[in-house]
């Protein structure tokens, strides 16, 4: 793992469930049953940085973020 890698988190108390994080990075994000994010690896592949860029941009509650580590 390259020293300056992009993980994401959610905030767990923000988010209502409405599942646009996952319909929008299908590549690391699953839907639980009531549309809540299930990350299915914290860690950003380069290719996808731009894709969860957006998805964090798209957040309607802000509860979906990226930090650099």
């Amino acid at each position: 793992m390259t020293p300056n890698h992009r993980t994401l988190r959610v905030d767990r108390i923000a988010c209502t469930g409405q599942g646009l994080c996952g319909e929008l990075l299908p590549e690391l994000i699953d839907l639980d049953e009531w549309g809540y994010p299930v990350l299915k690896d914290p860690t950003v592949p380069d290719r996808l940085r731009a894709h969860a860029r957006r998805a964090v941009a798209a957040c309607p509650r802000l509860a979906l973020h990226t930090d650099d580590t």
